[in-house]
């Protein structure tokens, strides 16, 4: 076996994390962890994990749940996409394997939501077969051990380091080995300030040996992130608010909102023309009794993954528009029942008040 994992292996035998996930026999369980772990933090997924072993405990108690059940256990973990694609796979699983999650790569690969570093951790982990798997820890452990001055989000990048996993992948040993690496880059190897002094493998790293640990990875100029501004209303009637349904695809696919839109300049202007342009919804805005200014709830703001919102929130009275097929008049006693994005949920908050 080769010195790096050798050392790698001997260091997670000592020190691996204690998460719920670990140990567990069930495949679904490392699959559900490893959906939930991409782009979001081990300390984030935790709670979440957790409860949904316990509302979804195998692969048929999912792909029986219905979707509003899924996304309302999933809201606040962001990118629902995962969810959704989460919910697909598991009817498929149930449908074409019986509950079993396939062992065959090409078969787990053709699930919904299953790319290359997803199929590598549960092949290895679950399944100990050898394969590899890089995630951003891995691919910034690997980035220092041996000083890749290309960017690791890059074609180019990528490729070197697939390589590198793929070669030093030690055999009948890829499940600790793979966890091993991402432990490695949460704990030490971290984004910023490593912990080079107390790692099992700082005399194989090519990084620190030439000073370069702080300036590897090397990744992509960012681009420059666009700002949106949105006006909201909330529409009451007889305790009752109107919500409405993202479509199934896309961001927030299937996720509740207030109706809202885009809007240039001034939010009180832009609001009516907005809601009648999406919703075909006509309304008019609340006005304070003693000042008579129309009425602003509050504006909240979130930062997406490639774009910023701020939404300008009014309370506003329905005049006319349509029952249409994504619009609902909802108890406000039960908006905590209908999964949401931050941002709406905040509103949601708002008016609990």
């Amino acid at each position: 076996m080769d010195r790096l994992a050798t050392k790698l292996l001997k260091w997670y035998n000592a020190n691996q994390r204690t998460l719920p996930w670990r140990g567990h026999s069930s495949a679904y369980a490392v699959w559900v962890s490893e959906i939930m772990l991409q782009q979001t933090r081990v300390e984030t997924v935790i709670p979440y994990f957790e409860k949904w072993m316990r509302l979804f405990p195998d692969v048929q108690a999912l792909a029986k749940a219905s979707e509003h059940d899924v996304l309302n256990a999933w809201e606040g973990l962001g990118y629902y996409s995962r969810a959704r694609n989460l919910h697909k796979a598991a009817k498929i699983v149930a449908e074409q394997f019986h509950g079993e999650i396939p062992r065959d790569l090409t078969d787990l690969r053709k699930l919904p939501g299953v790319g290359r570093y997803t199929l590598g951790a549960i092949a290895s982990i679950a399944f100990g077969m050898d394969v590899s798997a890089l995630d951003g820890n891995i691919k910034r452990v690997y980035a220092r051990i041996f000083d890749i001055d290309l960017p690791v989000d890059s074609a180019a990048g990528e490729k070197i380091l697939w390589g590198l996993a793929d070669e030093y992948l030690p055999t009948g040993h890829a499940g600790d080995y793979n966890q091993a690496l991402m432990d490695l880059g949460a704990t030490i190897c971290v984004p910023k300030n490593p912990r080079c002094l107390i790692c099992p493998v700082m005399e194989l790293c090519k990084a620190r040996q030439h000073g370069t640990q702080d300036q590897r990875p090397v990744l992509k100029p960012k681009k420059e992130v666009p700002h949106y501004v949105h006006a909201a209303a909330v529409i009451i009637e007889r305790k009752r608010v109107l919500l409405a349904q993202r479509p199934s695809q896309g961001l927030l696919g299937g996720m509740w909102e207030f109706p809202n839109g885009r809007v240039d300049g001034d939010p009180t202007k832009g609001l009516s023309r907005a809601l009648r342009t999406v919703y075909r919804l006509r309304l008019k805005m609340k006005r304070d009794e003693k000042t008579q200014k129309k009425e602003a709830l509050g504006v909240v703001q979130h930062g997406y993954s490639h774009f910023k919102v701020t939404v300008h929130v009014f309370s506003c009275e329905l005049i006319a528009g349509p029952e249409g097929t994504n619009l609902k008049w909802v108890p406000l006693k039960d908006l905590d029942n209908y999964p949401m994005g931050r941002i709406d949920r905040q509103i949601a908050k708002m008016i609990a008040k």
